[in-house]
């Protein structure tokens, strides 16, 4: 597969009652680190794709799951979404050490994360 879900991020209202929650649920183990806007929580669910939780930055808008693939070229793929009838939501941005992601809505209305991690050789260089 070349496009794989590669990370499923929750975007709450409630990052406490959403860290207490699935962490009663699952038995997750989770980690917190301070972004620049607030705090992330890693989520190691052991085997299978992993994911995060943060504080939905959106006002107003209501607690969701993102799913996240993978893409060779972050800058190319976002800009097919425009080519393609989807909208950019939020455009590539860097998360510093890790790589950069992007989020698009589709034609029908759904939400998808793409994500580019940084190489192995990028990663060296950081």
């Amino acid at each position: 597969m070349t496009n794989p879900f590669v990370h499923v991020e929750l975007n709450t209202t409630d990052l406490n009652k959403a860290q207490s929650f699935y962490g009663k649920l699952f038995n997750w183990k989770t980690e917190e680190t301070r972004m620049s806007d607030g705090k992330y929580t890693t989520i190691d669910v052991g085997e299978g794709t992993g994911g995060g939780m943060l504080k939905q930055m959106m006002p107003g808008a209501p607690s969701e799951w993102l799913p996240y693939v993978a893409v060779e070229d972050i800058e190319a793929a976002t800009e097919k979404v425009r080519m393609l009838g989807g909208e950019v939501v939020k455009d590539v941005t860097e998360v510093p050490d890790i790589g950069w992601f992007s989020i698009i809505t589709d034609p029908t209305g759904a939400h998808l994360g793409l994500w580019k991690p940084l190489s192995k050789q990028q990663a060296k260089q950081h």
